[in-house]
């Protein structure tokens, strides 16, 4: 089965794309949902966390994550000690759920991870699929559904690569500005993909 890394800046619309890569009968594992359910449920990665960022973070084996992002955000040593605990715990898992994974009709997965370049998750990826959008629209987009302000979405933005890193990098590129229609452009990299790996 072959791997296919999606990704984007924040309020690039991954979540929406991945949730039609699925209506096309496409696997889709969704590693920052999964790196929650880790963060809360892993033994040994809760534990870890504890060790590096305080015991108080958790209430009720719940992590507060308000209170870890204080911590992270504005600060990249503290967020790639994070990331280099949570990474290897979320690859765990993508391998362990591609293992369990009914191949059907989709001769490929997809991996929608926010900074799948960031992590180095992009190696263990046959191809890359990467969404663009303008800055002001992604930050506009996080802004309604985070309510956060500006500054909040720029401090997230600055721990990601810039567009034109990861337009560089990818296979494909879906662009999400709001001015082209997104169906045929999923249709057109699925149909590639297919007779790629089919």
């Amino acid at each position: 089965m072959q791997k296919v890394g999606l990704t984007g800046g924040i309020g690039s619309g991954k979540t929406f794309i991945a949730s039609i890569f699925e209506t096309l009968a496409v696997p889709v594992f969704y590693a920052d949902s999964q790196a929650h359910r880790l963060m809360d449920q892993d033994e040994q990665l809760r534990t870890q966390i504890q060790e590096l960022f305080g015991k108080d973070l958790y209430v009720n084996g719940t992590l507060k994550r308000d209170a870890l992002a204080r911590i992270v955000f504005h600060n990249p040593l503290r967020i790639k000690e994070l990331n280099a605990i949570v990474h290897p715990a979320v690859h765990k898992a993508f391998e362990h759920w591609c293992h369990t994974q009914k191949q059907g009709n989709a001769p490929y997965v997809l991996e929608e991870a926010a900074i799948l370049f960031e992590s180095g998750a992009y190696q263990n990826m046959d191809k890359v699929v990467t969404i663009a959008a303008p800055e002001s629209l992604r930050i506009e987009r996080v802004q309604q559904r985070d309510a956060i302000t500006k500054e909040q979405v720029a401090a997230r933005m600055n721990n990601q690569w810039t567009e034109e890193q990861r337009n560089n990098q990818a296979d494909f590129i879906i662009q999400n500005d709001g001015n082209q229609l997104l169906l045929p452009q999923i249709i057109a990299i699925d149909t590639k993909l297919r007779a790629c790996y089919g």
